[in-house]
């Protein structure tokens, strides 16, 4: 997690210093932005010999990509925070996210960018609604939910992988017609907004253990670990 946070900072820090233009000097520049980003995890032996060479691959691939990227696109805003309001049977329910990085493409559409350091999801789980997030930022950018970002229309979602391991970074565009796939996650997002807003719906601690994340904001409530190690006989 540490590693993420550091290379999304870097990244971000970068690209919200330079969206007008490259500096001639973009290889220092970022690697300034890492550095700084990094911090005192540098001091770390462990980090600098794994995970900062990592990063400066990273760093190599993002600055040709990059290049290359802006040919078409104009970045618009980064780490920016949208939310939006949608309707529930016990009232408002009110969607929040933040985007790494929206762009504008030259037909007045945007793309939305999501930096990955980690696993990529799935075509199937994106279609399956288990890894939802790009398409509810479409949704979110579509009805001008995003601070700065006019309303328009999404055309293009993707995924960047920077890991900085042989293959330093790709792109994964979610496949389909990224409108369509924020009107279905908006669908199913209703749907479940219903679905829990009735009182008899109980809130598991874990409702899909197999698709259940590696760390999770909310076991320490559910104290999953204290009472998943008993046998029946503890209860």
């Amino acid at each position: 997690a540490e590693r993420g946070i550091a290379v999304h900072r870097a990244l971000d820090g970068f690209v919200a210093a330079y969206r007008q233009a490259l500096p001639a000097n973009a290889r220092e520049e970022l690697e300034r932005f890492g550095r700084e980003a990094f911090g005192q995890l540098l001091n770390r032996p462990g980090v600098y010999a794994f995970w900062w060479p990592r990063f400066l691959r990273v760093a190599d691939w993002f600055l040709a990509h990059e290049a290359e990227h802006r040919r078409a696109h104009a970045v618009l805003a980064t780490e920016v925070k949208g939310k939006l309001e949608l309707p529930g049977p016990a009232g408002r329910f009110v969607l929040t996210a933040t985007a790494d990085r929206i762009d504008r493409r030259a037909d007045g559409t945007l793309a939305i960018i999501d930096y990955k350091t980690g696993v990529l999801p799935t075509g199937p789980e994106i279609a399956r609604g288990e890894a939802p997030q790009l398409p509810l930022e479409a949704m979110i950018a579509d009805a001008g939910g995003f601070a700065g970002v006019p309303a328009s229309p999404v055309a293009e979602l993707s995924y960047w992988k920077v890991s900085g391991g042989r293959r330093p970074g790709e792109v994964k565009a979610v496949q389909g017609d990224a409108m369509q796939a924020a009107a279905t996650a908006r669908d199913g997002l209703i749907r479940l907004i219903a679905e829990f807003d009735n009182p008899g719906t109980p809130y598991r601690a874990r409702p899909r253990p197999a698709a259940a994340p590696s760390f999770s904001d909310y076991d320490h409530l559910s104290r999953v670990k204290e009472w998943s190690a008993g046998g029946p006989g503890d209860w």
